[in-house]
C-alpha cells in the first residue's frame, strides 16, 4: 500500500522564482488573477471578464510577501490604497511586463474551503522575513 503523503502545490514556488528572476532582470512582474477566486481581494472596479493584471513590481506595491499564503501587500489603484489578498490557485500567470516571460497556468488550482479568507473580514499582512528577499538559493 502507498502511503505517499499529500504533496504541496507548485504552484506558490513557481511564482516567487518568476518574480525573482523578473525583478533580478530589472523587469516589471505581473501577475494575472482570477478575481471571482475564493479569498481573492482585489478593486472591483478594475477587474475585466473576471481577471485582473496586477504589477507586484517592489516600486508598485508595500509589503509584498510571496512566502506566505495568501499572498498580501498594499497597492495603488487610480489613487487609492487597497489591500489586496490573492491565494496562489488565483494566479492564473506570472510575468515580466517588457517581454511576456513567465508562466501561464491556464487555469485557477482547485480552492480548499479551509483556505478561504471570509469576504468580510480584511486580510492579515503576515510578518516580513527578515532580510526582504526570497529563500530560494541555485542548488548544483
Amino acid at each position: 500500500m502507498n502511503s505517499r503523503p499529500t504533496s504541496r502545490s507548485r504552484r506558490p514556488y513557481l511564482i516567487r522564482a518568476v518574480y525573482d528572476w523578473a525583478t533580478d532582470n530589472g523587469c516589471t512582474p505581473h501577475m494575472l488573477v482570477a478575481a471571482d477566486y475564493p479569498g481573492v481581494v482585489v478593486p472591483l472596479e478594475f477587474v475585466q471578464e473576471g481577471r485582473i493584471t496586477l504589477n507586484i513590481a517592489p516600486m508598485a506595491v508595500q509589503g509584498l510577501n510571496l512566502e506566505i499564503e495568501p499572498f498580501w501587500f498594499s497597492a495603488r489603484f487610480s489613487g487609492r490604497s487597497f489591500e489586496v489578498s490573492v491565494p496562489s490557485g488565483a494566479v492564473l500567470a506570472v510575468f515580466a511586463r517588457e517581454n511576456g516571460e513567465g508562466i501561464v497556468f491556464g487555469e485557477v488550482e482547485t480552492a480548499n474551503p479551509d483556505d478561504a479568507v471570509s469576504p468580510t473580514e480584511p486580510p492579515k499582512p503576515p510578518t516580513k522575513p527578515a532580510g526582504g528577499r526570497s529563500h530560494l538559493k541555485l542548488v548544483k
